[in-house]
């Protein structure tokens, strides 16, 4: 007895097929949107190597253990302890990630009990993580794009069940990201979220992306190490103007009151 074709899954997982599983990346997301009322979302981009002041705390304690008391340490015994000691320090982005996404959380749920804006995340472990746990500490629902890895990557446990997606193309999850954004926060990260930072930032730059988008990248201490915008500046491979695209922030609530006031600002029938 011969197969519908949409009921093939050789076929439907076949290179013959791809179209059609791109398609399925698009038009599944837009319908979980559609039906759940999901239509501004805040996105936070940021490493899914940053652990919270728990586990980094944890995983000090375990290096410092690990080193005997009289004999010298081996030189592993030494790089796991200065990682440690990093993920410490790096820890209190997690903790800022945690608190900005409960306030926004907080002011986009109104009185009615609808929520206007949604925090958006990779859906990953990491800075993702923290985003999705602050939504759910300030009682709203949140969204989890997450990707298909051979590792690191794994849904965290506190996105909305129903907004708990999973992608096997980059390019359509990042079609999603910007798609209902109307902001972005992007905290310190890899190559990862480089990419994502420097495509909206090209989005932008070049007037792909129309509506009104801010951008705020957070832990300036970080991000002006990693890129030196003055000197791309200086060299005159982008505007001064350009640097009119973001914000730097360095502090939750400031971070928040800033966030606030530029969505009711740009968009003022959606949240007072």
């Amino acid at each position: 007895m011969s197969v519908k074709a949409y009921k093939n899954l050789d076929f439907l997982n076949s290179p013959d097929a791809r179209i059609i599983r791109m398609l399925s990346e698009f038009v599944e997301p837009q319908s979980r949107f559609r039906h759940g009322g999901v239509k501004n979302t805040i996105v936070f981009f940021g490493s899914a190597r940053t652990l919270s002041p728990h586990d980094s705390r944890a995983l000090l304690k375990k290096a410092e253990q690990s080193i005997p008391g009289k004999r010298k340490p081996t030189q592993k015994q030494l790089r796991e302890l200065k990682i440690a000691q990093q993920a410490v320090k790096m820890s209190k982005y997690y903790s800022d990630c945690v608190l900005l996404s409960k306030l926004l959380t907080e002011w986009a749920v109104g009185p009615d009990g609808k929520q206007k804006y949604l925090v958006c995340s990779g859906g990953g472990p990491g800075i993702m993580e923290a985003a999705n746990r602050g939504a759910r500490m300030g009682k709203g629902k949140s969204v989890g794009l997450n990707i298909s890895l051979p590792f690191e990557q794994s849904a965290n446990p506190y996105i909305s069940k129903e907004f708990d997606l999973e992608f096997h193309y980059f390019f359509m999850r990042k079609f999603w990201f910007v798609y209902l954004a109307k902001a972005l926060v992007i905290f310190p990260g890899g190559f990862g979220t480089m990419d994502e930072l420097m495509e909206v930032l090209t989005l932008l730059q070049t007037a792909k992306i129309k509506k009104k988008l801010t951008v705020v990248i957070y832990g300036s201490e970080f991000w002006k190490r990693v890129i030196d915008f003055n000197y791309l500046v200086d060299q005159g491979v982008i505007t001064e103007s350009d640097l009119k695209l973001f914000t730097f922030m360095d502090d939750p609530r400031e971070a928040f009151d800033f966030l606030r006031i530029s969505l009711v600002r740009d968009y003022p029938d959606k949240k007072k």
